[in-house]
């Protein structure tokens, strides 16, 4: 008779050792749990006789039960069934992991081998992707711009498509003439640093030389900025135009009330960052105006396209919550960025129309209506070459793997009509 001990981390690498060195007819006799782990007593199926009898005849017949006698299920302590589910757990999460590698290879891979092939058909791509790149698009958007691009296309007609499927899809405020005609009331927003008080004193004397000072009203809500609500008046004072402080919705309402003739009423409000948890407050108190108010967002043309995006989402879900969608953006900052793509690829992203663009301090020198030809070309003018950002031709593969769906629908070809691609 041999009654063996196993000891193990946890009952399953116990029982593996008992199957491997007694067999699977093994049979459990006990369990419990000692330090760092769990004993357990078992042995073979044929020493059951002489544990229970002793030495016994050899010519007495054996009993044999009637079927089969399964092992004996261990019992195992709170302590160790724990291990047990650690184990396991661990266990899952490392065969989870290496999925997910040989996942990312075979993507790798496939996107490879795919690129090759676009590489064969069409080999201006790679120079027409790492041009995008340079500029500051997105990999997303240039492989949405990829999977359009007339087959056979050398560099110079590749890019000339590009350009042209870029000005197809970005959206502009279609007429200055129309919105300084219409007027109404407007909100420049936007977080803290992007200009939002020196362009609303830029597009202030656009008003003035079209209309008069006595049909433009100016309004503030910054109130936090040292200095915020003075810097305004001085340009009003300049202007010949009333300047006017709101601290809360009821002031916001009564002073659109008692402004209810002008022509055009401009408000400045608070730099917020879009992670601000008032932001949809900000938004609130002014759709709750009785007199609607269209918010114009500012985007720094300086910013990564991540942050440009989170702005984006911010604002306008907030502004989904109030009520209605952002009218526009006002593009500024455009004299200090290197890579005008990333802020034109985060309104081709969410078809947000340029309304205007700021290319300096000057007032008004400085704000120009959005033009199609001009932020085209000036963004895909940036140089290939000598920057780190841009990856080399041994990387692109890795970047043109899908496309993002946000872009579903656009760079198709051109319609008929001439319009813009917009889903």
């Amino acid at each position: 008779m041999k009654i063996r001990k196993f000891f193990a981390g946890t009952c399953r690498d116990a029982l593996r050792q008992i199957r491997e060195e007694i067999g699977p007819d093994a049979v459990v006799l006990s369990n419990r749990s000692v330090a760092n782990g769990v004993e357990i007593v078992a042995l073979a199926e044929e020493d059951l006789d002489a544990l229970a009898g002793g030495d016994m005849p050899t010519h007495r017949p054996r009993p044999r039960p009637a079927a089969p006698v399964a092992p004996i299920a261990p019992v195992a302590s709170p302590a160790a069934a724990a291990n047990d589910i650690a184990a396991t757990s661990a266990f899952a999460q490392s065969m989870m992991g290496e999925l997910q590698s040989m996942r990312g290879l075979l993507e790798e891979q496939v996107a490879g081998l795919v690129w090759n092939d676009k590489q064969r058909r069409s080999p201006a791509q790679g120079e027409i992707l790492r041009t995008l790149l340079a500029a500051g698009f997105s990999a997303q958007l240039g492989r949405a711009l990829l999977e359009h691009l007339p087959e056979g296309s050398d560099r110079e007609n590749g890019l000339d498509w590009v350009k042209n499927a870029l000005k197809r899809n970005l959206p502009i405020m279609p007429n200055e003439d129309e919105l300084m005609d219409r007027g109404g009331v407007y909100a420049l927003m936007g977080p803290t640093g992007v200009g939002k008080t020196t362009t609303t004193a830029k597009l202030a004397a656009r008003c003035v030389m079209r209309h008069g000072a006595e049909k433009l009203a100016l309004l503030t809500t910054d109130s936090y900025r040292i200095g915020g609500h003075e810097q305004l008046r001085i340009y009003g004072k300049i202007l010949g135009v009333t300047v006017h402080a709101v601290k809360d919705a009821t002031d916001l309402r009564l002073a659109l009330t008692e402004l209810r003739n002008k022509h055009m009423v401009l408000i400045d409000t608070v730099g917020m960052s879009q992670r601000d948890r008032t932001v949809p407050e900000q938004v609130a108190m002014l759709c709750g105006a009785e007199t609607p108010v269209q918010r114009l967002l500012l985007l720094n043309a300086t910013s990564h396209g991540d942050t440009l995006n989170e702005v984006v989402h911010a604002y306008r879900s907030a502004s989904a919550e109030g009520g209605g969608d952002l009218a526009g953006c006002i593009l500024t900052k455009l004299d200090e960025t290197t890579n005008l793509g990333s802020v034109l690829d985060t309104v081709i992203r969410h078809r947000l129309p340029v309304h205007y663009v700021s290319t300096g301090q000057r007032v008004p020198e400085n704000l120009h209506v959005a033009d199609r030809e001009f932020l085209i070309d000036t963004a895909l003018s940036a140089p290939v070459t000598g920057s780190p950002f841009v990856p080399s031709e041994e990387d692109l593969p890795a970047v043109v793997r899908g496309v993002d769906p946000n872009y579903s629908g656009l760079f198709a070809p051109a319609q008929p009509s001439g319009e813009a691609c917009f889903g």
